[in-house]
């Protein structure tokens, strides 16, 4: 019993934690408007940088991976068992908030989050991977994209097999939630950063 009861604390917290947008938050307590009304109107990182503000694109980037570590880390520590649980929760909560009647991030700095707390070499491979491709070809999609998928992979080859089914199911969740972009990507017209379109 009181381990289902832990179960269900990870997923409650997980989630809770996950639901706070922190882009959106952000953006009003300065100004800059309704995020949902601006650009891709998306509540993370990529989409605050579009309203011209660096430092806050830069402090949703951190404050949408700190939640991720966090859900990760409190059940290492208090729900001893439950991170892969707390993991998939932290990342739904980001992707389908309540409080925005289910309508979130596409979750890619959460599970960069989510990947450091599991085990650091996992979150260095996603951070790797991210940057490295984003370096190379400034498309912001595809650089999360690819860090999605090479996080389960990473597990795998690195030697934390316990880790692979949940980093699996949310880089198809990210990948999924990035249907639009492939599109574009496909068709040539995706943006860069650094763009202005």
């Amino acid at each position: 019993m009181m381990a289902l009861v832990d179960t269900i604390i990870a997923l409650l917290v997980g989630y809770l934690l996950g639901s706070i947008p922190f882009g959106l938050i952000l953006t009003r307590l300065t100004g800059a408007g309704d995020l949902r009304s601006i650009g891709s109107g998306n509540i993370g990182a990529t989409n605050v940088l579009r309203t011209g503000k660096k430092g806050l694109a830069a402090a949703t980037l951190l404050l949408d991976l700190g939640k991720g570590l966090a859900a990760v880390l409190i059940a290492r520590h208090l729900l001893t068992g439950n991170e892969g649980i707390a993991a998939l929760a932290v990342v739904l909560g980001h992707c389908f908030p309540v409080w925005l009647k289910f309508k979130g991030g596409k979750g890619v700095a959460t599970l960069m989050g989510v990947s450091l707390g599991l085990a650091w070499p996992i979150g260095l491979a996603y951070a790797v991977t991210w940057l490295g491709v984003l370096a190379i070809s400034r498309i912001s999609s595809l650089g999360g994209m690819c860090a999605a998928v090479i996080a389960p992979v990473a597990a795998a080859v690195l030697g934390y097999a316990p880790y692979v089914p949940v980093l699996a199911l949310l880089a198809l969740l990210v990948v999924s939630l990035h249907r639009e972009n492939i599109a574009r990507l496909r068709a040539g017209t995706e943006p860069r950063v650094g763009s202005k379109k």
